[in-house]
């Protein structure tokens, strides 16, 4: 029963948004003279909207399993219109605006003046069969990360300490993880904190200016530097936003190397981002007063 009340306030929600974003982005298209896109079809973007979004908070590890066995076979009546599995992956690409600008208006959180940012990779192929993946030729590109090169794309994250997502980029692979940080941070404010990747004083400088304090630990062959307590404490908690990259590839499956082509990839990451948004329980930090009597110096 909770299962489905939560189901049906999911697809109200994303209807709503629907409703209002239908008009404006059909008038875009008629604009631009794509008039092929805008004929119905006999499962609605909303709902389509709603099943992807629900298969990323399902326990299934493929979307043809989950649509095939749970939604074919439980939600008939919720969804009496649904089409075949393979009429439904060919019209996944036409909810990849709609999906992303959801995402943006109605799912990111709000700035709270400590927010944290990672970078981490997704991989679309094992390194072996990187000379046959044709897939994702133009898009992908290799790169490297803490645990070794792979082959495939870099997801730029943003989060406030509640664990609530600001802001998200999409690059290459080979993109570096300082490149996207200015146009992640156009709304944030406060203090901003990164690992040794984002160590740059140009970054730190342009960020100053914009009323962000970029702060991240220092490389073994640096000199010590002054830290304020209260920044050292918070810079100790970095490891919140890699529990938010594990959940967002453990549990939502954003990354995976079973993708045929570029546009179902980039509806699985937003699909998967929205489910997470709407988690209840996020990884958060709390300030505790012991742990900075901790890491005051002793006589």
């Amino acid at each position: 029963k909770v299962s489905m009340m939560s189901l049906l306030e999911l697809f109200c929600e994303v209807d709503d948004f629907w409703q209002w974003f239908r008009p404006h982005w059909h008038a875009h298209l008629l604009v631009s003279g794509e008039r092929q896109r805008i004929r119905a079809t006999q499962l609605s973007e909303s709902e389509m909207m709603t099943i992807l979004i629900w298969f990323h908070r399902s326990h299934y590890r493929t979307f043809k399993a989950f649509y095939t066995e749970y939604v074919c076979e439980f939600w008939q009546g919720e969804f009496p219109h649904l089409v075949s599995y393979e009429r439904f992956v060919a019209l996944i690409p036409r909810v990849a605006v709609p999906l992303f600008a959801y995402l943006k208006r109605n799912c990111l959180g709000q700035c709270s003046g400590i927010s944290y940012i990672d970078a981490t990779a997704l991989r679309v192929c094992h390194n072996r069969r990187i000379h046959s993946h044709r897939g994702f030729d133009g898009f992908a590109e290799r790169g490297k990360t803490s645990t070794g090169w792979f082959f495939g794309f870099k997801l730029h994250l943003v989060v406030n300490h509640q664990g609530e997502l600001l802001d998200f980029q999409l690059t290459a692979g080979n993109v570096h993880d300082q490149q996207p940080v200015p146009d992640l941070l156009k709304t944030l404010f406060g203090e901003l904190f990164g690992d040794k990747g984002y160590l740059s004083q140009a970054l730190h400088d342009r960020l100053r200016e914009r009323g962000v304090q970029l702060i991240t630990s220092i490389r073994r062959n640096m000199k010590p530097r002054l830290m304020a307590l209260h920044d050292r404490l918070l810079l100790k908690k970095r490891a919140m936003i890699e529990s938010v990259n594990g959940l967002l590839k453990a549990d939502a499956q954003i990354e995976h190397t079973r993708h045929r082509s570029v546009n179902n990839f980039v509806v699985n990451l937003l699909a998967g981002l929205t489910a997470y948004c709407h988690r209840p329980h996020k990884p958060s930090i709390t300030l505790d007063p012991h742990e900075f009597c901790a890491l005051m110096p002793t006589n």
